[in-house]
């Protein structure tokens, strides 16, 4: 799906939350939550923020500003 799919796609489900996932270097689940008024085109283009230095393994304190760009082929309900 592209983008404005997905957008349509979770409105049309009637969604709440949308739960973006990733995994961190041990293999460990992480995901962040919006709500589906955050669900707009931009955030497929800009990405998610997030705080690296809360993820095992990732950034320390001082570099910790990151993002993530969801892949709209991996939508599921």
């Amino acid at each position: 799906m592209k983008p404005k799919e997905v957008i349509a796609f979770a409105k049309n489900h009637d969604c709440k939350f949308v739960d973006f996932k990733f995994i961190d270097l041990p293999g460990i689940w992480q995901h962040t939550t919006l709500p589906i008024s955050r669900l707009d085109e931009e955030l497929f283009e800009e990405g998610i923020g997030f705080d690296g230095s809360s993820v095992r393994g990732w950034q320390p304190i001082n570099a910790s500003d990151m993002s993530m760009t969801p892949d709209p082929t991996t939508a599921r309900i």
